[in-house]
Parts: structure tokens; sequence; C-alpha cells
């Protein structure tokens, strides 16, 4: 998995977009209009920070199925993000991640603004 890759996949999303608050390599993609936005995957060179759980508990099978290749997001994985290596997480789980990501962030916005 390369990062271009699955930028395409999260941004082939209904309603994603891709933004850079942070002056950062490359972008996070978000879901919902401009002013009201939520982020569904970080992107980063070497892996991906998602919401991979509506709990920190579901979260967790992450990190024991793949010890060596998921983490814990800092700051915000108390609320079940985090984050997973392109390196040792096979491709179709982590367009599968993204697909859970998408789907839970997606849940949390207004009906007025969800896709």
């Amino acid at each position: 998995m390369d990062v271009e890759t699955l930028q395409a996949h999260c941004l082939a999303k209904p309603g994603a977009w891709a933004d850079n608050p942070w002056d950062h390599e490359h972008p996070v993609i978000k879901v919902g209009p401009v002013e009201a936005g939520r982020i569904f995957a970080f992107l980063g060179a070497h892996g991906v920070g998602v919401k991979a759980g509506a709990t920190r508990e579901v979260a967790d099978a992450w990190l024991e199925r793949y010890p060596e290749g998921a983490s814990v997001m800092a700051y915000i994985g108390r609320s079940g993000w985090n984050d997973l290596a392109f390196d040792s997480i096979p491709d179709d789980e982590l367009f599968e991640a993204v697909d859970v990501s998408y789907e839970l962030v997606v849940a949390k916005l207004p009906r007025k603004h969800r896709p």
C-alpha cells in the first residue's frame, strides 16, 4: 500500500475531500461540508490514522491482531482512533479500516450534513 492509493480510495467516498489544516506533507480526509467537515482519515507516508471502532475496546482488536503495525493514536486514541502501518497490515484490511472509519464519522454528522 502507498499513500496515493489510499488517498484515492478515501476521496472516492461520497462527500469526501482533502484538507491540510496543519501544513503536513499529506492531507487529512474529511467528509461533510467545508464548514462542518469531520476527519475520517489522517494520511501519512507510512500509514493511516482511522477511527477504528466506536469505543476504545473495539479499536483494541487491531492492536491485538497487528501488534507490530497498529498503535493507539496520540491525543485522540482514547476515542477509538488507531494508527495503522502500510507495511504491516494487508491492503484489503487497510481499505476496510478506512471504510469503517468513514461510516463511523458519517453516522456522527448531523443528518443535514451527511452525504
